[in-house]
């Protein structure tokens, strides 16, 4: 499992319950504040078409699971601390927050659309899910801020004529974001800004900040509790105000997922997670049966539970995470008899020769070249690899 999703958000708007949902863990939910302390580390799958059927074959993965041609691939999923405002001068659970967030290559932030949570977790009615979208963006934007300010600082304290530019001192700052300085050099020059922070006034440097958020550490909302009609009425507002068309807003229901799936291992019904409907297998009370034809009537109007559209959506569209299929000489069966045993998430820019040192150092060293195992077609190392591609990786070693 190469990729991380964090999920992220205030105290008590449903994050463990979606996190739940997404692994079926058994963490602690409960509507109060820092109901989640340590951060849970869980098991969640993100869907793939299989690439068995292009083959005439069916799978027989040994990571994940296949399911009608749609393959489940996991990913890690954690649900960190609970955020307050102020939580980057260290209020609440915020160095803990913004310690465990370094991990996560994407976050999903789930909002309490119902409006039944204040801004710090506490049960209230009618407040306005804006002001949680805006206070997120706004403490992790402070934190990335005050690590700019470090380099910055630690820039004009430098030797004269010896110190390196200042794309060097800030992407040794943000190491832990994954950047560089050619990255960073990027987003100063994209906003216009000189590389000498001297002529940076106090709204440059916040906008170079959330630049380097987005770019670093992007986003999608998780909607949750949209089986209220406050939470319906609070999304039709919020995604049809162009303020925030910057943001992939999911409808969600936490509660949905986890009822399905817990009523699907029990037998009483069939129900695919991300699937748009269910099939009731057993008797059950009127009371379950009423239960069900209200998530029934849910997924008649928003397609899911929004679960699975959330991890996927922000694996998938923010940060372009392809799948790849290791193939063999045999095109996809190995000499085991196996057949598209993984398949594997790799950046969106993976070449052939990515692909090989993911799958081991020596092969990436030994590497002759790939084989398209649906074309038969040869490809070089530098070739840049698609979704769903299968590929057999030629070594020496």
């Amino acid at each position: 499992m190469s990729y991380k999703i964090g999920l992220v958000g205030k105290p008590s708007v449903g994050k463990s319950s979606f996190f739940n949902a997404a692994t079926m863990n058994d963490v602690p939910e409960g509507a109060y504040p820092f109901t989640t302390i340590d951060p849970s580390v869980g098991e969640a799958y993100v869907r793939v078409d299989c690439a068995a059927p292009d083959f005439e074959e069916t799978c027989t993965p040994e990571t994940g699971y296949c399911e009608d041609g749609t393959r489940f691939v996991p990913v890690k999923l954690v649900d960190v601390a609970g955020l307050i405002p102020g939580a980057h001068e260290g209020k609440g659970l915020g160095n803990q927050f913004l310690s465990d967030l370094n991990e996560a290559d994407v976050l999903v932030h789930v909002v309490d659309f119902s409006g039944t949570t204040d801004i710090e977790g506490e049960p209230t009615e009618g407040h306005d899910p804006r002001e949680d979208i805006a206070f997120l963006e706004e403490e992790l934007d402070q934190w990335y801020l005050g690590i700019l300010n470090k380099a910055v600082d630690k820039f004009e304290n430098a030797y004269a004529g010896t110190e390196p530019a200042i794309e060097e001192y800030v992407a040794d700052q943000m190491n832990a974001f994954g950047t560089n300085k050619d990255q960073v050099k990027q987003v100063v020059l994209a906003l216009g800004l000189d590389l000498d922070p001297e002529t940076w006034d106090a709204e440059d440097r916040l906008e170079l900040a959330r630049e380097m958020r987005i770019r670093t550490k992007p986003m999608v909302v998780a909607a949750n509790k949209m089986d209220t009609p406050e939470a319906q009425a609070n999304f039709e507002e919020i995604t049809s105000d162009p303020e925030y068309e910057h943001l992939e807003i999911v409808p969600a229901s936490a509660h949905a997922e986890k009822a399905l799936k817990s009523a699907d291992e029990k037998g009483v019904v069939d129900y695919t997670p991300g699937e748009a409907d269910f099939d009731i297998l057993a008797d059950c009370s009127m009371e379950q049966k009423r239960g069900l034809e209200r998530i029934r009537d849910f997924l008649d109007a928003f397609g899911e539970t929004g679960v699975q559209s959330a991890l996927e959506t922000a694996l998938f569209d923010e940060l372009g995470v392809k799948a790849v299929f290791p193939g063999s000489s045999n095109g996809v069966v190995t000499d085991e008899g196996k057949v598209l045993r993984d398949c594997f998430l790799l950046p969106p820019e993976a070449t052939t020769e990515d692909f090989a040192y993911f799958l081991h150092s020596d092969i990436g060293d030994g590497l002759l070249h790939g084989v398209d195992c649906r074309s038969k077609r040869q490809i070089g190392s530098s070739h840049h690899l698609e979704h769903r591609d299968v590929v057999e990786i030629v070594s020496t070693n």
